[in-house]
């Protein structure tokens, strides 16, 4: 009801409207610039490993097949050719001398010897070939007969069959799991020599990333870069920024002192003429107007002040509760503003007491001069708050008749405007970008958005204490 004042601290959690997109921030789609140079480096390294193993298959693979065949049946031939031409005490000691001499061992084929064929990889399957196009058809290359190892080529002489035992080892070395293993080694060492690579490549974009958060953040001494790089690009865009720091270190200086200097000057004519209006007025209205009027020039400095404070926040873990409490307490006597309050229980912040103090006084003053319902003329605010992971999510809403969707983006603006009820108001037009450049300084976010029901809602994302 208009003409009252009433406060509303619940310790029951209430709805929190879900705060726009920046406040939960949602990770974007995209990869990082180290990932996209490991991505382009891997895939490149791994182009060449396979280019590589393809050129090895067909200068070294094929080949090698080719002569291990050629190789191995002429050691056939030369042994079916002796055992054919020799009676049979010379095939005794020819067969001895090869078992003993060349680990060459020859024996008759039985009908019932069981075997396993030798042609289980392109290797051997083109051994396989090679000897049968060299030997006929008939010849059999086989891994292990009756249970026994070896290289085993079965062949015959005068329609009696015969099986050829040698050594595997005379085929060289087999591809399959040699190969295998170390194409495997070279993909994870071409990877890591990737990783190491991107690394070295995006260390001076990190740091200069980081270097111009800080400036961003007003920590001009921070964000100095090292001018003594071995790279000379680099070295120069280190010294460009350097030298920008500096230059906006310098007139973020003057234009401090300049500020401080002019609210110093202007304080002092304004306290005479408060000081003549009160005693030579004697319209008591038209005292009270002009009073009225030095106040505001004065509360107008102090927010040019608050605006261009350079010094860095003070943060500490601060009890949330305590802080609006605080703030609602000072607004208490406010005939045209209500103010209820939703807080789950004790919450803990990591902000400056008096920047947080600042903001939440701010945003209650923004939403009683503009956030009015149109029926009683009565600012009724809203202030819930609730803890997600690592972060607090804050709220203050009014029931007014919001602002254009347009106009939302610019009301934190120093000196914007939006709609009529702004443009007939008193004041600097700096109280929410006030807010969110000290949130911003806190760590903190800060976003607006038109509710549902209707009024503005502003949305504070703080780092729990």
């Amino acid at each position: 009801m208009q003409g009252t004042r009433a406060v509303h601290l619940e310790t029951a959690p209430a709805p929190l409207e879900t705060a726009p997109a920046p406040l939960e921030m949602r990770p974007r789609v995209g990869l990082s610039l180290f990932w996209r140079t490991f991505f382009f480096l891997a895939l490149l390294l791994i182009g060449c490993i396979v280019a590589w193993l393809q050129t090895f298959r067909a200068l070294e693979f094929e080949p090698r097949a080719v002569q291990s065949a050629q190789q191995l049946a002429s050691l056939v031939n030369l042994s079916r050719a002796a055992l054919k031409y020799s009676d049979s005490i010379t095939r005794v000691w020819l067969i001895k001398t090869l078992a003993e001499e060349e680990g060459v061992r020859i024996s008759p084929r039985e009908p019932r010897d069981k075997y396993e064929q030798f042609v289980d990889d392109p290797f051997g399957e083109r051994i396989g070939d090679e000897l049968t196009s060299r030997m006929g058809q008939g010849t059999v290359v086989a891994k292990s007969v009756n249970g026994v190892a070896g290289l085993w080529v079965g062949f015959t002489i005068d329609g009696d069959a015969y099986w050829l035992l040698t050594d595997p080892s005379r085929l060289g070395p087999m591809q399959g799991g040699t190969w295998l293993i170390w194409l495997i080694t070279a993909a994870i060492l071409s990877l890591v020599g990737a990783a190491l690579i991107a690394r070295l490549i995006n260390r001076p974009l990190k740091q200069l990333s980081f270097a111009a958060s800080r400036m961003r953040d007003g920590d001009f001494d921070a964000s100095l870069l090292d001018e003594q790089v071995a790279t000379s690009e680099i070295r120069e865009v280190n010294i460009g920024f350097n030298r920008m720091a500096e230059q906006l270190s310098k007139i973020e200086e003057d234009r401090v002192i300049m500020l401080a200097g002019i609210s110093h000057d202007l304080r002092t004519p304004l306290a005479r003429l408060r000081l003549e209006t009160e005693m030579s007025v004697a319209d008591a209205e038209a005292r009270a107007h002009m009073a009225a009027d030095i106040s505001q020039l004065d509360a107008i400095i102090d927010k040019f002040l608050d605006y261009a404070r350079p010094d860095p926040p003070q943060l500490a873990p601060l009890s949330l509760n305590a802080i609006i409490n605080s703030a609602v307490y000072a607004v208490a006597d406010y005939t045209d503003m209500r103010v209820n309050v939703t807080l789950p229980g004790q919450i803990t912040v990591l902000a400056d007491e008096v920047e947080l103090s600042r903001v939440i006084a701010n945003l209650l003053e923004n939403a009683r001069r503009y956030g009015k319902t149109p029926e009683t003329g009565v600012a009724i605010v809203d202030i819930a708050a609730k803890e997600r992971d690592q972060w607090v999510l804050i709220k203050v809403r009014d029931h007014g008749t919001g602002v254009a969707p347009q106009a939302l983006g610019n009301l934190t603006k120093p000196f914007f405007r939006g709609d009529a009820a702004r443009t007939a108001a008193t004041g600097a037009g700096l109280g929410l970008a006030i807010v969110e450049k000290t949130l911003h300084r806190m760590g903190g976010v800060f976003a607006l958005a038109n509710t549902g029901s209707g009024g503005l809602a502003a949305h504070i994302k703080l780092r729990r204490g």
